[in-house]
């Protein structure tokens, strides 16, 4: 595990770059378990953490799931839950999230349009808040680079919650991206692909590499 910057590493789709991924020093591996994405899983496909893991915790990635399928999700072991949803998703919806896997296993990814803040309503329902590129169309995964100055205002604004920083980011322009969003915490997709849903891994260990280095640690 990284000390300082953490690192999720998401879109997985095979054991191996998995078993990879967290060989190279990431803190969360991301599984996207909503059958439109094109790096789409099926949850039961998703290995028990096991073997070469080294303990790195597993994320399931969903997209306003059920309650049915929140629940199935809870059975197949992840070790946490990472929701994106349309910001006009009622208040109600997201507190039987919370409730159902607890605020410190729900990360929360609302899809704020550009003029929109998180709503603070939201806050007490989860520990953690990922912010990625908007999309009018898409929850995610557009591989564009978002509003690295909105999020600074969060993470300052509520210093006492996790602010997880998505979208668009690479080997290329990580150091950028942290410097100008001071992110202590990092989702990456596409930028370590050489298809989607394949991970490159030369991009994998560049990746690394720059976080341990903004982060001391190399």
């Amino acid at each position: 595990m990284m000390s300082g910057i953490r690192l999720k590493v998401c879109g997985l789709t095979n054991q191996a770059d998995a078993e990879f991924a967290a060989a190279s020093g990431a803190d969360y591996l991301g599984f996207i378990v909503y059958p439109k994405s094109p790096r789409y899983i099926k949850p039961e496909r998703v290995a028990a953490p096991a073997g070469n893991l080294k303990g790195t915790l597993r994320v399931a990635v969903a997209v306003e799931p059920s309650v049915d399928e929140l629940k199935a999700l809870i059975a197949q072991g992840f070790d946490r839950f990472q929701i994106h949803f349309g910001y006009n998703v009622p208040v109600s919806t997201i507190a039987n999230w919370s409730e159902l896997v607890g605020p410190e296993r729900l990360w929360l990814a609302p899809k704020l349009p550009p003029a929109v803040e998180v709503a603070p309503e939201f806050l007490p329902l989860a520990e953690t808040f990922v912010l990625d590129t908007f999309d009018a169309e898409k929850f995610g995964g557009t591989g564009r680079t978002g509003d690295w100055e909105k999020f600074s205002r969060h993470a300052l604004a509520y210093p006492k919650k996790t602010w997880v920083l998505s979208g668009g980011l690479s080997p290329s322009n990580i150091g950028e991206a942290l410097a100008r969003s001071g992110a202590k915490f990092v989702d990456v997709n596409s930028g370590l692909e050489s298809s989607p849903g394949i991970k490159d891994y030369a991009k994998i260990e560049a990746m690394a590499q720059a976080v341990a280095r903004r982060s001391g640690n190399g």
